[in-house]
């Protein structure tokens, strides 16, 4: 694919500004890829930290997800509507931009419980290796949706992502490490996990394809906007289940039976609350910067940073079929950050060519 890259000069303009713009283009982009492996990495070991402590509600693990949303109207605040076009749809027609957040914040719900299910019943190192499989899944819908092309390459990532989670789905011998769960559990955790990687791919997709062709707008206002009201419905969506299913009864047992304590109990809710909320931004950003596929292979970059942190926190076992998974995750990122080199290459010279 070719990524949206920098802002280029207009004709006749001064170079001055040109690297100006340049220069705000890379830092937004380094700032955004900051949020999403630091928030993603951050997130992803406090959710697994209040299973392991005792915790046991999907619904809250699902709600936490979204509901860190009210500290994007401090960051809303630092850019004034002339630069953002303050309202939720710019120019779009203001009820089918409400629509469309609607349908990705329930989607978002969605996904959610099915990321939270996956990492109760998976060790935390095998979850992040099943969620590279969003890379894949996003090259099918980027095709589908975005027009993105396939190249040998990328199909080749393709098939090293799927090659990856098939090893991770056959090994089941890890689930005598965990504590009592069934292996049935496992696998209801691989496919809840899978499913997720590839309802979080096609999210992207659609967010790219709103920004495209409805919202039309090309500033970081739209995309806190677009942020902030998916994850109004998704956090809305979650409160009903989490009432629906009275599991809100538990949540008083669940503070005092919590391992580490009840102050323990409360900051791991927050701090994951306001970890995934700095994750959203920089995916959303860079969806909106770049590209779907390229928010999407930033996420991945994290791959080889939880399980670390999962073997030294949570004493999760790294045999070897985990090992060459991972091993073979990391070829297809390296395939397609191979093809994102040449197109970005190919693109210079045509730019510089016009």
């Amino acid at each position: 694919f070719v990524a949206s890259g920098p802002p280029k000069a207009e004709p006749g303009a001064p170079s001055k500004n040109s690297g100006a713009k340049n220069w705000r283009w890379w830092m937004m982009v380094s700032v955004d890829v900051f949020f999403v492996v630091a928030g993603q990495t951050s997130a992803t070991l406090l959710g697994r930290y209040y299973y392991h402590q005792g915790g046991s509600s999907k619904w809250i693990s699902t709600f936490v997800q979204t509901a860190g949303f009210p500290i994007l109207f401090l960051a809303l605040l630092c850019f004034p509507k002339s630069s953002g076009g303050g309202g939720a749809s710019g120019d779009a027609p203001v009820a089918k931009v409400a629509v469309i957040y609607v349908v990705l914040g329930l989607v978002i719900a969605a996904d959610d419980m099915m990321y939270a299910s996956g990492l109760k019943y998976l060790p935390v190192s095998t979850y992040s290796l099943i969620c590279a499989s969003q890379l894949a899944f996003n090259v099918v819908f980027s095709y589908v949706l975005n027009s993105q092309k396939l190249t040998g390459l990328i199909f080749n990532a393709v098939i090293l992502l799927t090659l990856s989670d098939a090893l991770l789905g056959v090994n089941h011998d890890e689930t005598e490490d965990m504590s009592g769960m069934p292996r049935g559990k496992y696998l209801m955790g691989f496919l809840l996990t899978l499913g997720a990687s590839g309802t979080y791919s096609l999210i992207l997709s659609l967010m790219q394809l709103t920004f495209e062709n409805v919202i039309k707008k090309h500033t970081y206002t739209a995309v806190l906007n677009m942020q902030i009201y998916t994850a109004l419905v998704a956090t809305v969506a979650s409160m009903v289940g989490l009432f629906a299913s009275g599991e809100w009864r538990m949540m008083t047992e669940e503070m005092d039976t919590f391992r580490s304590g009840q102050f323990s109990y409360f900051m791991t809710l927050v701090w994951t609350a306001v970890s995934w909320q700095i994750t959203s931004v920089g995916v959303v950003g860079l969806v909106f910067e770049v590209s779907s596929l390229f928010s999407n292979v930033i996420s991945t970059v994290s791959l080889p940073i939880v399980p670390l942190f999962a073997v030294l926190i949570f004493h999760d076992t790294m045999d070897g079929i985990k090992i060459i998974a991972m091993l073979i995750a990391a070829w297809g990122f390296v395939s397609y950050l191979m093809q994102h080199f040449i197109d970005d290459k190919k693109a210079r010279k045509a730019a510089a060519g016009g």
